[in-house]
């Protein structure tokens, strides 16, 4: 069940991403798809707990097929794939390794692991697929705007997860202890 999740959260996360303009927060530009792609750490978190850290890499490298295939399928140009790739697979391993490092509750490594793969991930994705230097989507006043409201929002989404996989250890321990 964990796998699927993490393979349904990134592709429904291209999905959402080309069928809905992003939303404007203030000055921040944020892809519909980010939503998702904050879960989709957390989910991997999850399939490392269960799997471990190599098997774990053969499912990144099936959700990194199948995202820039739906991607690809779904019109984005060459460059936005690209992107979405070397952002995806350099996150996913940055937050797979800080995951596996990090002697802390699950709470706080899914939080820390999470956050430094949502920051790469937002800011190769925008620098190479989004900004003039890849498919020139965004100015470049844009892009740090762009970059700040995904970590947002992918922070808001990792720290939501954090409390709830901390409330559920400690409900875990106290019913165990009774």
């Amino acid at each position: 069940m964990r796998i699927l999740l993490y393979l349904i959260s990134i592709v429904a996360a291209n999905v959402v991403t080309a069928a809905f303009a992003p939303m404007q927060l203030g000055i921040f530009i944020v892809p519909m798809g980010t939503l998702l792609i904050g879960a989709t750490f957390i989910f991997r978190d999850l399939v490392q707990n269960k799997y471990g850290r190599k098997k774990t890499y053969m499912f990144i490298g099936l959700a990194l097929f199948l995202s820039a295939i739906v991607s690809y399928l779904l019109g984005d140009t060459l460059i936005v794939v690209m992107a979405s790739a070397i952002s995806f697979a350099i996150a996913e391993t940055t937050d797979t390794e800080i995951y596996t490092r990090l002697n802390l509750p699950m709470s706080l490594r899914v939080l820390y692991s999470g956050i430094v793969g949502g920051l790469l991930d937002s800011a190769i994705f925008v620098v190479i697929g989004l900004s003039p230097l890849g498919a020139n989507f965004l100015p470049w006043e844009a892009v740090p705007f762009a970059i700040m409201g995904q970590v947002l929002v992918k922070t808001i989404i990792q720290g939501i997860a954090a409390l709830i996989i901390h409330q559920t250890n400690n409900i875990s321990k106290n019913t165990f202890a009774n």
